[in-house]
């Protein structure tokens, strides 16, 4: 009986370790709104990487949004996709690095802010480049 109490603490210590609750994302890492998304999709298909003044239609797949990222106090957003027409060979990878604030978004050269940061689907700027 003295040997069960032991590795009964411990069964319930690791039990409680692997139940307890999940801390709350912090608010930097909260999605954008569908408005925003639709605003960052919009101003990177205006960025002549995505194809803005190509001659030749260009279509995206697999677009990926890093953000929102906090850095040094500004807000920042990273897009990135796969794109396909303007070439004949591999599908380009156009990146774009926006920051956010008071309520504006505008195009930064800062590449380097988005590596190692988890990205999610973009589906709203494959919709919105296909479509175009």
């Amino acid at each position: 009986m003295r040997r069960a109490a032991p590795v009964l603490a411990l069964a319930l210590t690791v039990t409680g370790a692997l139940a307890a609750p999940k801390a709350a994302k912090p608010a930097a890492e909260e999605a954008p709104s569908p408005a925003l998304k639709q605003r960052i999709a919009a101003l990177a298909l205006k960025q002549v990487d995505f194809g803005s003044v190509s001659l030749l239609p260009v279509r995206f797949a697999g677009s990926r949004l890093a953000g929102p990222i906090e850095d040094g106090g500004r807000t920042l957003y990273c897009v990135s996709s796969r794109m396909s027409g303007r070439s004949f060979g591999k599908p380009e990878r156009p990146k774009a690095v926006m920051r956010y604030a008071a309520d504006r978004l505008e195009v930064i050269d800062d590449d380097e802010v988005c590596t190692g940061h988890r990205s999610q689907p973009f589906p709203e700027l494959d919709a919105l480049g296909n479509a175009r």
